[in-house]
């Protein structure tokens, strides 16, 4: 089987080509024929070919998409399908990280899994195990638990992944690809299965996501799901309209028909929870035309828009 490996990279060629040649060693070359994909957004320094002029087996040949700027890790992916969609997928594509934190190991297990499906699901590792510090896992498991309550949907899986051809008809025409790649493919509601595997490490360097690009990242992926988050919010604020209003009522109460109520606290606490009840309603009516006037907007295309970023493909390495 013929499967393309795209992988985003930025000033990181040297975890890239060692990381191509690990795959080349774990992968078996009798079963799988691999094509590399390196997405190169916006380097700083160039791929230096001679970095990738090994004698591989598994993997027949490697490709340099560079594009035009830097778009960021996400867009890079977008941009990487709608080439590999145009250009020819093989019998799969697999999405992974270069700095060697999807692993070989793990390759494997992903390969195996789509072999036995008979090359029809798409299967993403679920993270079991993750090598980052105590303070990044901390705020980790807080961005699950508020990505839970806005969307319903657990996170338990990054970028690495492997999609059968047909998938990629229905994914280069979802604008929320250009957003998050694994909340598109879950938003597209196709059929896939999760592959438990643990995360490895860096191979060379330290990890360029600071705690901007990080927080920037955890709501694109919210953003994907934006009418989900956007009627539970809207829900939220009318059940507090509706708390601000018995609110209101229970106040009154106390003030005629009882003798509980201190001079002037009725006045204080219906003008707060008046105020709090228009808020709401407020808040209500901005995300009732939000969702609205942005269900008629088209927005960005990747099948359409992904090809401007592209300055050109090299060939770096073809075994054929």
């Amino acid at each position: 089987m013929r499967v393309v490996i795209l992988m985003p990279v930025r000033d990181d060629w040297p975890s890239a080509a060692e990381l191509v040649r690990r795959i080349d060693q774990g992968v078996d070359s009798s079963r799988w024929k691999l094509e590399i994909v390196a997405v190169d957004d916006g380097s700083i320094q160039g791929c230096d070919p001679a970095a990738f002029a090994s004698g591989f087996t598994a993997v027949r040949a490697i490709r340099v998409l560079r594009l035009r700027r830097n778009v960021g890790h996400q867009r890079a992916i977008a941009i990487g399908l709608v080439h590999v969609q145009q250009t020819g997928a093989g019998e799969g594509v697999v999405v992974m990280d270069a700095d060697g934190e999807d692993t070989p190991e793990g390759l494997v297990d992903l390969l195996d899994a789509f072999a036995g499906s008979g090359g029809g699901e798409a299967f993403f590792a679920e993270r079991i195990r993750r090598s980052e510090s105590l303070s990044f896992q901390m705020f980790y498991h807080l961005y699950r638990f508020m990505h839970r309550g806005l969307t319903g949907i657990s996170v338990r899986v990054g970028n690495f992944s492997i999609l059968p051809p047909r998938y990629l008809e229905t994914i280069v025409v979802l604008p929320e690809l250009w957003n998050h790649y694994a909340a598109a493919v879950f938003r597209s509601r196709l059929p896939l299965g999760m592959i438990p595997i643990p995360r490895g490490k860096r191979i060379d360097g330290k990890s360029k996501m600071n705690f901007v690009a990080l927080v920037t990242h955890g709501l694109s992926a919210v953003s994907v799901f934006g009418d989900t988050v956007g009627v539970r919010l809207l829900m939220g604020c009318l059940i507090g309209c509706l708390l601000a209003g018995l609110g209101i009522v229970g106040v009154a109460t106390i003030r005629l028909f009882t003798g509980m109520a201190v001079p002037g606290w009725a006045t204080y606490a219906v003008g707060i929870l008046a105020v709090i009840m228009i808020q709401m309603l407020a808040i209500a009516a901005s995300f009732t035309f939000y969702m609205l006037s942005s269900r008629a907007n088209l927005g960005f295309m990747p099948l359409r828009d992904c090809p401007i970023f592209v300055a050109e493909c090299l060939t770096v390495y073809n075994h054929e």
